[in-house]
């Protein structure tokens, strides 16, 4: 037995930590998808280069294309808008001032009298004085004019989650508190081929659009990207392991979390889970997962937001409701604490393969 096992399980979540810091592992390893989406000439590009790839087909494809926001001039704070400025021109490519109710305000006027607005929150922390803005004129737009207007020619674009260091106002998942708000839709992309096949997809899509980019994916994750147009289906959950034991569930980041937390419990446990990118929180795909949890007859679903009333709260009601007479075990959340984002005790703080390990073992337990 080694001496870590003998240690207090303080003394041990400390000396893991300190272990995970000196060797400087992420909390998870990207795995690339399988496939490109089309065929056709492919480049290897990170998530930000992808973006960069599908504004740059947006704005030479529609001349009505905008592309605004904080900093959006210069490439932006993660050059995903990088040398736009210069091949498309100031008035179509510019800075806003730091304010995001105005950024949100000017998009929606902007999309509402036909313009494609793609509007770029710096980060998905500083989106909530835009809040009013989203929820209560883009979101109700069409509903209060009977279809006359609408402004479902915005995308807004964010960047979330954990970054490693980012801490309380740098790391946070608002995707929930959108997810209430008929009107809108909201993806976040686990990749650089379903980064761009999302985006392009909003853009053409008659609602108004929130794309949350999980920021730590912008130079981690590459692929091999088509260079040619293609959209993502919104809406649709993508089924990236078959299992029959246990189904997985998560979005952005936590994919790739999970996909290796699959591989461990094949290996350590001889189970065989089932691992779903949601892709779209709104709206989801309820078929897709209901038929994987209903096969399996176990679910664990993980996020990075907090836990209390985060999204998964959404999709375990649906579950128990749909898939009730088919489960073996409660359906466990393995999430975000109902904390602050940490900074120095990030590392306790994050919904990590060990911690979705055990629910498994919970769950297969049960």
């Amino acid at each position: 037995m080694s001496l870590i096992a003998h240690l207090n399980p303080l003394k041990r979540i400390l000396s893991i930590t300190v272990v995970r810091q000196a060797r400087n592992v992420s909390h998870f390893t990207y795995q690339p998808d399988d496939k490109a989406p089309i065929e056709g000439e492919k480049q290897k590009m990170n998530m930000f280069t992808a973006i960069n790839n599908a504004m740059d087909i947006a704005l030479a494809k529609d001349e009505s294309t905008i592309l605004f926001g904080e900093d959006v001039a210069f490439g932006g704070v993660f050059r995903c808008s990088l040398n736009l400025k210069n091949k498309y021109g100031g008035e179509r490519v510019f800075n806003t001032p730091l304010c995001e109710q105005g950024i949100a305000g000017f998009a929606i006027g902007a999309a509402t009298m036909g313009a494609k607005a793609i509007c770029e929150i710096q980060f998905a922390d500083y989106i909530f004085p835009a809040f009013d803005q989203i929820v209560n004129e883009a979101a109700k737009y069409r509903y209060r004019s009977g279809n006359l207007f609408d402004c479902g020619s915005l995308t807004i674009r964010a960047p979330c989650g954990a970054v490693g260091h980012g801490a309380l106002y740098h790391s946070q998942s608002p995707e929930a508190y959108f997810a209430h708000t008929p009107g809108l839709k909201i993806v976040v992309p686990r990749g650089p081929n379903m980064a761009k096949g999302l985006l392009l997809a909003c853009l053409n899509d008659k609602n108004p659009c929130i794309v949350l980019e999980p920021k730590t994916l912008y130079r981690s994750a590459i692929e091999d990207v088509p260079l040619g147009y293609y959209e993502s289906t919104l809406g649709k959950a993508d089924i990236m392991r078959v299992g029959g034991d246990v189904t997985l569930i998560g979005w952005g980041t936590q994919v790739h979390v999970l996909r290796e937390v699959a591989e461990y419990a094949k290996k350590k446990l001889n189970v065989n889970c089932e691992v779903i990118d949601l892709v779209s929180i709104l709206p989801w795909d309820v078929e897709t997962v209901c038929h994987s949890v209903k096969k399996t007859g176990r679910c664990l679903i993980a996020h990075e937001a907090p836990i209390t009333n985060g999204f998964g709260a959404e999709l375990a009601a649906t579950i128990q409701e749909e898939c009730f007479l088919h489960l073996e075990a409660p359906i466990m959340r393995v999430c975000g604490w109902d904390t602050p984002f940490p900074h120095v005790f990030e590392t306790f703080y994050l919904p990590d393969k060990y911690r979705c390990l055990e629910g498994i073992k919970k769950l297969i337990n049960y």
